[in-house]
């Protein structure tokens, strides 16, 4: 029904009051009495077409004091504890004065009649009901169900709450159900409506809340379901927390900002850009020990960068100290780069706690950072607890024979190491036997770069010993080790023997043609080599070596050796003209030209023929050859008649 109108005539007053005839018996009949009336105006009521969305809406009438209220007939309804649907039923009027006319207030008279009649009906039906339970039940008529305030059956025995009517359900201290009276006192109150009973009324004004609260009402509610009173989703405590938590820096940025501003250093706008790069590149970029404390901060919380590049920023023992504390708490760096970076001994003993704490740390590079032997044994120790490092480079520093002694026991027990770069110290001798004693007994690297130290030919036999046993050596580079020809005769002997190796760079070093000649007549030796690549750079080879390179190339013809190129030939002597070595002839034995030919001219003829010319070049011993002697009459038989005439050389 879209609109509810209840009109009062302007003659005619209806007025319904009910009385309980019978309140000291235990008869619950109900007497009704009207009273009719016609004021000179009429009132109509019209209920809102949606009631409001608060969960409770304002009564529209007026407060009725406590002295003066009474049950009324709509005052019986359902209100739970929490005063969820409380007033809902009470609905919102609006009294307007009408002018109605004869035929309309007839047609209200009769539409109260017909009311009162429905009226009658129900409340006759409703005590019906009521009768019809017995003494030792407890169920109640499904008409009308009362439900408790937790939800829960009332027939289990708990109290009930009144529900529609007035009507309420107790029970005895034994459990079982008493008989249950209505009663209804007071003055009768006002119809609400003209076209529907109350019941209807009420259930169509639920059903509206329903609809706009999205609830169900407790009228609608099933008796079996039960609430849970330790769910606390609909309490609202001032335990609670509602301000939402701040998201976690995982780059470090708000540290690294703050940390900026305590140190007094401008960021570094690349570093801001870059925090979440797996790879960062920050090489060269001057940070000093105060431009990288700020960065250390910000790395130890950063869960994004992996390989970390600070080479070349000049950090010293300040800037490395902090690199050091912060890979003690970072676990996601697995490659770091600190090279060149002049470090120093002090930074060597936090280096080797890191990489005993440190399980992540893959690759480290600490090259150029003038580490000597006063810092060794740190670094051996590093070596020898290590389980996760896997590529270690060390070159460019000043590690000497006592550093070669010291990573001797450390190489040989390592078993995580597949890259180790020792390049360009000063191991020799004594450090130079130990290492290669050390990489004799290892069982895990893979690529050794020894080259730019001074292993010499002691060096050079004691590797040539470890390629004999080590069977997982892959490449490994002496280049420029002061190996000279025997030196190499004797590192030829492990290649005689060793199929794991496959890279030689043996290049820079003073064994010439003859040490590169030994070196592939053990190859030819060895059926079993994998040798991939021999490089001799800067060795200048002979005619012999191509020989033997020919015969490694039909063995191998992948194989791919490098060297300095051919001997450079021998530059011919510059040809002397004959006419140069007689004159050189004459003068050194102080002779006149005119006085030579006289001992070829014996009739004193003043010429001489081709033949008495050469044959008297002959007898005075100037070495001329065939061709040099035609030459030379050439020049002097300037006619060509066969007759070299010297006349004219008496002038001179």
């Amino acid at each position: 029904m879209n609109s509810k109108i209840r009109a009062r005539s302007a003659k005619t007053k209806t007025t319904i009051t009910k009385t309980n005839a019978a309140t000291e018996s235990n008869n619950d009949n109900i007497v009704f009495s009207y009273t009719k009336s016609r004021p000179k105006t009429a009132k109509v009521r019209t209920l809102p077409k949606k009631l409001p969305t608060t969960s409770t809406p304002k009564r529209t009438t007026q407060p009725v004091r406590k002295a003066d209220r009474k049950d009324s007939f709509e005052d019986h309804v359902y209100q739970p504890k929490t005063n969820q649907y409380k007033g809902i039923l009470k609905k919102p009027s609006l009294d307007l004065d009408l002018d109605l006319s004869e035929t309309t207030i007839t047609k209200v008279e009769d539409d109260l009649r017909i009311e009162d009649l429905e009226l009658t009906q129900n409340t006759t039906a409703f005590m019906t009901d009521i009768e019809m339970e017995t003494d030792d039940s407890v169920q109640i008529s499904s008409k009308l169900r009362p439900v408790t305030h937790d939800g829960s059956n009332a027939a289990r025995g708990d109290q009930a709450s009144p529900r529609m009517f007035g009507r309420s359900n107790t029970s005895s201290p034994t459990g079982m159900s008493q008989k249950k009276t209505v009663t209804r006192l007071g003055k009768r109150t006002k119809l609400e409506s003209t076209h529907a009973n109350i019941e209807e009324i009420d259930n169509e004004d639920i059903e509206l809340y329903e609809a706009d609260t999205g609830t169900r009402s407790s009228s609608q509610m099933d008796v079996n379901q039960t609430i849970d009173i330790t769910d606390d989703r609909g309490y609202d405590t001032d335990l609670e927390n509602t301000e939402e938590p701040e998201a976690y820096d995982h780059t470090g940025k708000t540290a690294y900002v703050d940390a900026c501003k305590r140190q007094g250093v401008i960021p570094v706008s690349y570093f801001l850009r870059h925090m979440h790069d797996p790879s960062l590149e920050l090489k060269h970029h001057c940070l000093g020990s105060e431009g990288m404390k700020p960065i250390a901060v910000s790395l130890v919380s950063n869960c994004y960068i992996t390989q970390l590049n600070l080479s070349d920023n000049w950090l010293g023992v300040s800037g490395g100290l902090s690199v050091c504390e912060m890979l003690r708490e970072n676990c996601y760096i697995t490659d770091i780069d600190l090279s060149d970076n002049k470090l120093s001994r002090q930074v060597a003993q936090s280096l080797l706690e890191v990489l005993n704490t440190n399980i992540t740390i893959q690759k480290l590079n600490i090259s150029g950072n003038d580490f000597d032997d006063s810092c060794a044994q740190c670094f051996a120790d590093a070596i020898y607890n290590t389980s996760k490092l896997e590529y270690l480079d060390m070159s460019r520093n000043r590690f000497g024979e006592v550093a070669g002694v010291l990573f001797c026991p450390a190489i040989s027990e390592n078993s995580s190491l597949k890259y180790l770069d020792l390049s360009w110290n000063c191991i020799r001798r004594k450090g130079a036997v130990a290492l290669a004693a050390g990489l004799k007994g290892n069982i895990a690297l893979k690529k050794v770069n020894l080259s730019w130290n001074g292993f010499g030919n002691e060096g050079a036999l004691a590797l040539g010993d470890c390629l004999k046993v080590n069977s997982v050596l892959e490449e490994l580079d002496i280049s420029n080790n002061r190996i000279l020809t025997e030196g190499a005769v004797l590192f030829g002997k492990g290649i005689a023997v060793n199929e794991t190796l496959r890279i030689l760079k043996m290049g820079k070093n003073p064994m010439q043609s003859a040490g590169c000649f030994a070196l592939c007549t053990a190859l030819l030796k060895n059926a079993n080599s994998v040798m991939e690549e021999m490089d001799f750079t800067d060795v200048i080879v002979n005619p012999d070596f191509k020989d033997i390179f020919e015969k490694v190339k039909e063995v191998k013809p992948d194989i791919v050796i490098r060297h300095g190129g051919d001997e450079t030939p021998k530059k011919p002597k510059a040809r002397v003209h004959p006419m140069v070595k007689l004159k050189n002839y004459i003068d050194k034995n102080n002779l006149r030209l005119v006085d030579f030919f006289n001992k070829f001219d014996k009739d004193r003829s003043m010429s001489v023929t081709r033949a008495e010319f050469a044959e008297g070049i002959t007898e005075t011993g100037i070495k001329l050859t065939v061709q040099e002697v035609q030459l030379l009459c050439d020049e002097l038989d300037k006619d060509g008649d066969g007759e070299i005439n010297y006349s004219p050389l008496l002038l001179l």
